[in-house]
């Protein structure tokens, strides 16, 4: 795969990981993948096996890849300060809490050249709440970029730019990841949670409340789902299915006549209580469907993969077609 600084002309040129948990740890591979020198800190004491270990699975999705290779484009240090001292965009990936956010990024701030883009991988947290304690040059830097899980295969970037975020940083941010193949989609608003994660949270929601009302078992309820939705809104949204829907009439037939009942069946939709009983038995469930521990962890991502390149691939073939 060829260096996408060298081919694409992108101004950023290296890059820093900041956290190398799971997300962390695929957007690594990924920038190694295009041929960026990489610098992933974390203060886990296991960061070089952490990076080693995960590497070979990580390699098996991005094409023309191998662990070996990859390894040879990242470096792992402690220190935070030498992590992102020469970094054009620096990658958060770290805990989903807002003051260890706004400090993580002071400190990034005080250490990484002036011009580098600040980006958070944050799930829910708002680019604008992280820079709120932060001066104006710092800020007009920072922005959400949130990758769908795993970033290295899911093509989806949110970038959601905060109140003080500079146009040319939201501009660079993504012009960058769509160099390296991803799908960049801005958020004209900032709200927890973003776009995405919001409409997860939504299915989740009644996938949880089957579960707990018996009416189905989690792993049923994964079934149903790709049998039927999975695999229609990898092809078209829910807005476009709804459209095609209605045959000739569209949206507005199916406006006509669904409408009222669209708003009734919202009513009952089930609101779960997630106490203990009820994380016990979606826990219990999940687990005896798909097995737990770190074998089963990278049984199960590996076939993910596996599916998920398989649909890349004949999705890309269909778009061209």
């Amino acid at each position: 795969m060829s260096p996408t600084h060298h081919n694409l002309m992108s101004p950023i040129g290296t890059v820093a990981i900041v956290g190398a948990g799971t997300i962390g740890l695929s957007w690594a591979a990924l920038f190694a993948a295009h041929g960026l020198p990489v610098t992933v800190t974390d203060p886990r004491e296991d960061l070089d096996d952490a990076v080693a270990e995960a590497l070979p699975l990580l390699a098996y999705g991005l094409p023309d890849a191998d662990a070996e290779g990859l390894r040879g484009r990242i470096r792992m240090t402690h220190d935070l300060a030498a992590a992102v001292a020469d970094a054009d965009l620096v990658q958060e990936n770290g805990p989903e809490n807002l003051e260890f956010k706004q400090r993580l990024f002071a400190d990034i701030a005080r250490h990484a050249p002036a011009g580098a883009v600040l980006a958070t991988s944050s799930s829910g947290i708002v680019a604008t709440a992280i820079a709120a304690p932060l001066p104006d040059a710092t800020a007009a830097r920072l922005l959400v970029a949130h990758p769908f899980n795993p970033p290295h295969l899911l093509p989806l970037v949110e970038i959601v730019p905060g109140e003080r975020t500079s146009e040319e940083t939201v501009e660079t941010a993504t012009a960058f990841y769509r160099a390296l193949g991803k799908t960049p989609v801005r958020l004209h608003k900032e709200l927890p949670g973003f776009a995405a994660n919001r409409l997860q949270g939504a299915v989740l929601q009644e996938a949880v409340h089957l579960v707990l009302s018996g009416v189905l078992d989690a792993g049923e309820v994964d079934t149903v789902m790709k049998a039927s939705l999975g695999g229609r809104y990898a092809t078209v949204g829910p807005f476009e299915s709804f459209h095609l829907g209605g045959g000739p009439g569209g949206i507005r037939h199916m406006m006509d006549h669904l409408g009222p009942g669209l708003v009734e069946g919202w009513q009952h939709l089930g609101r779960p209580e997630l106490d203990d009983v009820a994380m016990a038995t979606v826990v219990s469930q999940t687990e005896a469907a798909y097995g737990h521990g770190p074998d089963a962890y990278r049984e199960r991502a590996a076939l993910r993969d596996r599916k998920q390149l398989a649909l890349n691939d004949a999705l890309n073939r269909a778009e061209q077609a």
